[in-house]
């Protein structure tokens, strides 16, 4: 760590190939140039002309016209059943938006959205790379922080009605402001506060900074920057993880150990999507990037030396079955591998991926768990506990989180 301007900056880990950065110093120099001028601010370049948000309170950005009434509080904690809270580790948020909700947008935005939806409204694809295809053309109607306020505050009040009480967010700063660091911090500023009114309301929340695989190398040590940079930051510490989304098969995990090692140095909490649509080898190319949490990772179930490890050093899989089953991945409930992982001693927990795509929830994932596998209160307790002891918070929100999983 160095001083600049009175504050601590991350000096970023030696590149692994020559050619990239080559040294600290000149790290430090590279990185000078990203950050914002001390009395011109942070509104140079194309992203002012979009209007600056203004204070809101959760629910305020809303008002698009599509969503529904305020639902009545929620009832007291104390009261609901194990299963009737949770908590969510795996959450894009991007892939989160309501389709009404981008239609909505693109309307305002005068922006043409055709082929994107089926005869019902919901999001049209076939197969995975239609899948990422259409999820990057939805999330080009997001131009502003005041969208991205909008939709995290919808995103927010729908997992607080699944009974999600934690919840940690996938955001790709590739998306919010094509990586500027600049750029990145006036997104992160209206996020932030929508992030901060919503814990007020009962859900609180942590950001994932993700880089996009198939995106390269190069543009995932931008995103590593804007998290390096803005990692704990003031303001409830929002960034507090990076990972790596996007198509698995592109290029080796040890291409991007540059951006991980980054992010590992400014202390950020470290995951990887792997063991998805690659075997087994995909969840030990992430293992090496030095992560505690893999993405998916259900494809361990065919490798019993790896599932064995991954037990004795305790990572976590964001298992998302729903999402596995929308793609194809297993043919049904029956067929997915979560049981026989838990069984087998590994730690795994459920989320929703991209909950509008995959058409579920929170509560769909845990009924037809119960469904498909006969799990009750007990196993809902253990998996959340398991992601609780996972998350990427501060000692004092888990412990309060804890009481929560007696």
């Amino acid at each position: 760590m160095v001083r600049h301007r009175g504050r601590r900056v991350p000096v970023h880990p030696a590149p692994r190939r020559p050619g990239d950065l080559h040294c600290r110093s000149r790290q430090r120099s590279q990185l000078a140039r990203h950050r914002p001028h001390p009395r011109k601010g942070r509104r140079a370049g194309p992203w002012c002309r979009a209007p600056r948000h203004r204070p809101c309170r959760l629910f305020r950005y809303r008002r698009l016209g599509h969503g529904s009434p305020r639902p009545a509080a929620h009832p007291s904690r104390s009261q609901l059943p194990v299963s009737d809270k949770k908590i969510e580790l795996h959450l894009h948020l991007e892939g989160a938006a309501p389709p009404d909700f981008i239609r909505a947008l693109a309307a305002e935005k005068h922006v043409d959205l055709s082929g994107l939806f089926d005869a019902q409204g919901h999001y049209a694809y076939r197969g995975f790379e239609e899948f990422l295809r259409v999820y990057e053309a939805a999330t080009s109607v997001l131009q502003t922080p005041r969208d991205y306020a909008r939709l995290l505050a919808e995103v927010l009040e729908r997992s607080a009605d699944q009974g999600v009480i934690y919840t940690e967010l996938f955001v790709s700063p590739e998306f919010c402001g094509g990586g500027d660091l600049v750029a990145w911090r006036d997104y992160l500023a209206a996020m932030t506060e929508v992030a901060d009114s919503a814990r007020g309301q009962g859900i609180d929340s942590r950001a994932v900074l993700t880089a996009i695989r198939h995106f390269g190398p190069e543009r995932a040590k931008r995103t590593a920057i804007c998290a390096a940079e803005t990692a704990f930051d003031a303001g409830g510490g929002w960034v507090t993880g990076f990972g790596m989304g996007g198509a698995e098969g592109f290029g080796q995990a040890a291409d991007f150990a540059w951006s991980f090692d980054c992010a590992r140095e400014a202390g950020l909490g470290l995951t990887c999507h792997a063991g998805e649509w690659a075997g087994p080898d995909s969840i030990r190319q992430a293992l090496e990037l030095g992560c505690t949490r893999i993405g998916h990772g259900v494809r361990a179930i065919e490798d019993a030396a790896l599932m064995r490890e991954l037990s004795d050093r305790q990572v976590t899989l964001e298992v998302c079955p729903g999402s596995n089953l929308a793609l194809g991945l297993y043919p049904g409930w029956a067929a997915h591998p979560i049981a026989r992982l838990a069984d087998a001693g590994l730690r795994v927990t459920v989320s929703t991926d991209d909950p509008p795509f995959f058409h579920t929830t929170m509560r769909q994932e845990y009924d037809r768990l119960a469904d498909a596998f006969g799990w009750g209160e007990a196993e809902f307790l253990r998996i959340n506990q398991w992601a609780l002891d996972a998350a990427f918070c501060d000692a004092e929100t888990r412990d309060r989180l804890r009481k929560e999983f007696p």
